[in-house]
């Protein structure tokens, strides 16, 4: 079997490559969660170490940084993540990327309604402004760079990732929209078209620490060569543009990266 590359098939030598495997990446499984084992291989093909949690843990483990991915927990009874915020792990969750270690979070389609209906994000997700399902190849630009999970990326570039949603309208009160704007909490915006009538064009965000980050499209699935979008009309990036996402993650666990 052929192994597994590492920082996207990035040269690494022996040393580095177990430093990044002792990183420890939890994703979570709620019923219903449908990309939790493509978020655990990217977590490895990044170098890292994926360790499975079910929602109703009631204990992180030793974790160094949680992934809630995306589908629809719960069915989207009620509303979006509304079910999912209640789950036992969630509690930990929160608790976590509150306290003074704030933990890295990524929340990824599902996983970003999940950290809004929890208000470790904030704004909320409704349905798309068409009423329809939306799966496209999406460019994006990267706001800020300066996350826990955008660290490997630049202010400005722009990159193309998989979208797939039906209720991925992100909205705010214009309040909360110009504190995102001015304290730099946009980290992601819709380039050439708005796919779900999102305030902004905004993609994702982040909190004020920059250890949570939530947003709309799936950058799990743009982590292999040949597996991934291609540019579109000319910009966006390759085909591994999500595989940023992990390796930013893992070199500030590992590396202590600010």
């Amino acid at each position: 079997m052929t192994e597994l590359p590492l920082i996207g098939e990035a040269p690494a030598d022996a040393s580095g490559a177990r430093r990044l495997a002792g990183a420890r990446i939890g994703v979570v499984t709620f019923p219903g969660t449908l990309d939790d084992r493509d978020a655990a291989r990217a977590v490895r093909l990044a170098g890292g170490t994926a360790v499975e949690l079910w929602h109703a843990d009631t204990e992180l483990g030793d974790v160094d940084a949680v992934v809630i991915p995306g589908g629809f927990s719960y069915g989207d009874y009620l509303r979006a993540g509304a079910i999912a915020r209640f789950a036992p792990l969630m509690t930990k969750i929160i608790d976590a990327a509150n306290s003074d270690a704030k933990l890295p979070v990524l929340g990824i389609c599902n996983g970003f309604q999940i950290l809004t209906e929890s208000h470790l994000l904030p704004g909320s997700m409704i349905k798309n402004d068409h009423l329809k399902f939306m799966c496209r190849d999406q460019v994006l630009r990267v706001e800020n760079s300066n996350t826990a999970w955008t660290l490997d990326y630049e202010t400005g570039q722009e990159i193309t990732i998989p979208l797939k949603n039906q209720d991925g309208q992100y909205i705010a009160d214009d309040k909360t929209l110009d504190a995102l704007e001015a304290e730099g909490r946009v980290v992601f915006r819709y380039v050439g078209f708005n796919p779900n009538g999102s305030r902004r064009d905004i993609a994702g965000i982040s909190n004020a620490a920059g250890n949570v980050v939530g947003l709309m499209p799936h950058p799990e699935h743009a982590v292999e060569v040949g597996f991934g979008p291609e540019s579109l009309d000319g910009i966006g990036g390759s085909d591994t543009d999500g595989l940023g996402f992990f390796t930013s993650v893992l070199n500030k666990i590992v590396g202590g990266a600010k």
